[in-house]
């Protein structure tokens, strides 16, 4: 395993869309074991592919309660909203409130290649949305009510 650099806002990478995987191999395998390593050094909670430099539907996420690997995720239920503050590894010093679903269901693939479904509340359920949203080229700036705010 490696610590990678995360890219910062400004990076035009952040703004493009993830491809899915196709191949579930020892350098997927690698990469998610990097990533887990990377974010839990940085002391986040969420890490997508695109914030190491990789264009793939890749993220890893833990709340405190277990990594989790979503590989090519997909949102397939939302419920409810919440109203919290949000920040991101890519977008050091800053926070801001964003309003997200209170809860989220997730169906993604694990680095085998084999289909899990997570369902997530409160703190996880942001995690996914935010992680999410990142594949897609949106970065939680964008969804900020009001004002960012130093940390």
């Amino acid at each position: 395993m490696a610590l990678r650099n995360i890219v910062k806002v400004g990076d035009p990478i952040l703004n493009k869309k993830s491809r899915p995987v196709e191949k579930f191999d020892d350098r997927l395998g690698v990469l998610i074991d990097d990533m887990i390593e990377t974010m839990n050094d940085a002391g986040g909670v969420g890490l997508a592919a695109v914030q190491v430099g990789m264009l793939k539907r890749v993220v890893v996420i833990d709340v405190g309660d277990g990594v989790m690997e979503l590989v090519n995720p997909e949102i397939t239920l939302r419920e409810g909203e919440q109203r919290e503050s949000e920040g991101c590894l890519s977008v050091p010093g800053e926070y801001g409130v964003t309003v997200r679903p209170k809860k989220v269901q997730v169906k993604a693939q694990d680095r085998n290649g084999m289909w899990h479904v997570y369902t997530g509340e409160d703190l996880k359920a942001r995690a996914f949305c935010h992680e999410l949203d990142h594949l897609d080229g949106i970065l939680f700036t964008s969804k900020v009510i009001g004002k960012l705010e130093k940390a």
